[in-house]
């Protein structure tokens, strides 16, 4: 980070440039209280029109009594992709992050998909809507699959809104199952470029998107038009 960087102050408007040009925060660790940009070379994106779901997760969203919600606990998902667990060692969300983006979240300009199992949020993401485009920022899951469920059911309303561009940033084995790919920084920019042009909102708000079973049939109907 520059020393020009460092005499930014990052607020919710700085972070709204910062996502048009195509840079985001993080914190080395979640007890730093630095943030730096970053810009990768080769970002990850996940083409809405090729979207996959996995066989067993189709199964599982098919039988599972979990619930789905939009925008219902956004604090609650970011705190949770904050924490530590027996997979993830360390995370790189501080209180600053957690901060900036509930800030955005207020402004309507972040959101958040919950998925519970009877009372308890069970797994979940969040990211920062801009334009058309959709920057997902992180997930977590403590039940098998409800990470994933939540994806799915993030891809259906983007689809319904007419996004454009589901940025997530990097790339993993685990994304690479949904059909993530990378692409150099150059054609990253001109498909932002791009999704900036016009906006696409989440008109939904403590919204159940779906309750397990028959409804997630909705849902998968929606997703197999695009995978």
């Amino acid at each position: 980070m520059s020393e020009e960087d460092a005499l930014l102050e990052i607020t919710p408007q700085v972070l709204l440039r910062a996502y048009a040009c195509g840079i985001f925060p993080m914190a080395e660790t979640a007890q730093d209280n630095e943030l730096f940009w970053v810009e990768p070379d080769l970002r990850g994106i996940l083409p809405l029109d090729q979207f996959h779901i996995p066989k067993s997760l189709k199964k599982t969203m098919r039988k599972t009594n979990m619930r789905v919600f939009m925008d219902r606990d956004f604090e609650g998902v970011i705190e949770a992709c904050s924490q530590t667990s027996a997979t993830r060692k360390e995370t790189w969300i501080n209180a600053k992050i957690k901060q900036l983006y509930s800030e955005l979240h207020a402004m309507g300009h972040a959101n958040s998909v919950e998925v519970y199992e009877g009372d308890e949020l069970v797994g979940g993401l969040y990211g920062v809507r801009l334009g058309r485009a959709f920057f997902g920022e992180s997930m977590f899951s403590r039940k098998t699959d409800a990470s994933k469920i939540a994806l799915a059911h993030l891809v259906a309303q983007m689809q319904k809104a007419d996004f454009i561009l589901l940025d997530t940033q990097f790339t993993t084995a685990h994304l690479e199952r949904f059909g993530v790919i990378e692409i150099p920084k150059n054609d990253y920019q001109f498909l932002l470029e791009e999704a900036l042009i016009g906006e696409s909102v989440f008109e939904l708000k403590n919204y159940q998107l779906d309750s397990g079973g028959a409804m997630s049939d909705s849902c998968l109907q929606s997703l197999s038009q695009i995978s």
